[in-house]
């Protein structure tokens, strides 16, 4: 479960706000975000993985109150726990699409192992990038690195999954094939996956939807998620 409550996150440099009064999302499945651009949905991402945190309110994820605490436990917290998939990908353009995937077995301190590296080959498979593994990712598309970003963000069967517009450099086939991924993923580990997505073809595919337009002006917001609150 997370859960969200009384919170208010202002950015330093800009007028923006994210005032949120109650928010909760079940545990396991996934959850489209929809609304509009600078409506604070990115925000909403980087406050629950904890790269942000907030002025005021508490966060609760799977049982950790994320709000709470420091900087440290919260990249522990993230890397033990969150899989992230961030909008402008966050590659490293000096290793291979395969180290770039294995990445989080490094900086989290986990087994880099044969397991790990099937694991990241079998993604990279069912992504259909099997044939980059060796390549820098500087030689890479746009479609081709948010794949591997993706990839990355599965790679430790994680509990949440966070995902900011997974879907949005690629073609429409591309696209259902990563979908796929994530959603077969998700539901095969009973994880979470909370995903950003401006393409509401896609919205039939997931489990529950929080609108942030409804989020403005209403308590209740479509599926098993619920949420009030204000954003700016």
């Amino acid at each position: 479960m997370i859960s969200v409550n009384d919170l208010l996150f202002a950015y330093s440099h800009s007028d923006f706000q994210l005032q949120i009064s109650n928010l909760n999302i079940a545990a396991e499945g996934a959850t489209a975000v929809v609304g509009p651009s600078g409506s604070g949905k990115t925000t909403l991402l980087h406050l629950l993985s904890g790269i942000l945190t907030s002025d005021k309110g508490r966060i609760e994820v799977n049982g950790a109150v994320v709000s709470e605490l420091s900087e440290a436990a919260r990249r522990s917290f993230r890397l033990q726990n969150i899989g992230m998939v961030f909008q402008d990908f966050e590659l490293i353009e000096y290793l291979s699409v395969l180290d770039n995937v294995l990445l989080p077995c490094r900086i989290g301190r986990l087994p880099l192992d044969a397991v790990a590296g099937d694991r990241a080959k079998y993604l990279l498979d069912v992504a259909g990038m099997t044939q980059h593994t060796r390549k820098s990712v500087t030689r890479l598309s746009q479609g081709e690195r948010q794949r591997v970003a993706i990839c990355r963000g599965l790679l430790t069967k994680p509990r949440l999954l966070l995902a900011d517009e997974p879907t949005g450099n690629l073609d429409p086939a591309t696209s259902e094939r990563i979908l796929d991924l994530l959603l077969d993923t998700v539901r095969q580990e009973k994880s979470t996956l909370i995903m950003v997505t401006h393409d509401h073809s896609l919205l039939h595919r997931f489990d529950r939807t929080l609108d942030f337009n409804e989020f403005l002006t209403s308590t209740e917001v479509t599926g098993a998620a619920s949420a009030d609150g204000a954003d700016s």
